[in-house]
């Protein structure tokens, strides 16, 4: 067997780390989200019994709120079926010979996270597709870690987006990847879009894959409503 068909046989192995690295930092960033307010100062004094101006309490006796009421969450959940998030005429455009419906993958927080795929080889052209979804646990909310490492803002997406893309050989054989973050309110959707060329060991232009990741994250933002 030559070098080029066993790369072609062993694709899937060699990318899947892929998939499930991105939909692991998706997790990863967003568990990090913290809610806790910050500590009082050291060394302030404990206060006297009775002292109201120490407690917050309304020194006329009255019950008062001592928080304003929290901000409604938008969304609750992620969609329960990420696979149908994409048009079938968007997942053929992208991943010619690719089932439809996809494989979906759910997290075991899968209140709050969910995510999809679709890979096919077409003829020596490979691509794949993942969508993925996390709910935040607050309104406008941010990921722990910002933005990714390399990532370009994207302008008219969500209420927030970047993109990174990045080329790797292995073997001699290129891969190219393009990945679209979105937040919307407290929702995040993250689109990752790669492929390769086996029959010359090249990579797909670089406007081709980040088109494509943009065109699938424009297309899931849809399925939160």
């Amino acid at each position: 067997m030559s070098s080029r068909a066993s790369l072609v046989l062993t694709l899937g192995a060699r990318l899947l780390p892929v998939a499930v690295l991105t939909v692991a930092g998706v997790a990863m960033t967003t568990s990090g989200h913290s809610e806790e307010r910050p500590q009082e100062s050291a060394g302030r004094p404990d206060p006297a019994p009775g002292d109201s101006s120490s407690t917050g309490a309304d020194p006329r006796g009255d019950d008062r709120p001592a928080s304003a009421t929290p901000t409604p969450l938008r969304y609750s959940e992620p969609p329960a079926d990420p696979c149908a998030a994409l048009p079938a005429k968007t997942v053929d455009t992208l991943v010619p010979g690719a089932k439809p419906d996809g494989t979906p993958r759910r997290a075991k927080d899968a209140v709050r996270r969910t995510s999809c795929s679709w890979n096919a080889l077409d003829g020596y052209d490979y691509r794949w597709l993942d969508i993925s979804y996390t709910i935040l646990s607050a309104p406008g909310g941010r990921p722990a870690g910002g933005a990714p490492k390399g990532a370009e803002p994207v302008e008219g997406l969500g209420d927030s987006a970047t993109i990174r893309e990045h080329l790797t050989t292995e073997d001699d054989q290129q891969i190219r990847e393009a990945v679209v973050t979105v937040q919307l309110e407290n929702a995040v959707i993250t689109a990752t879009y790669n492929g390769s060329d086996f029959e010359d060991g090249s990579a797909p232009g670089a406007e081709e894959i980040r088109e494509g990741a943009l065109t699938a994250a424009r297309a899931a933002l849809p399925a939160l409503d």
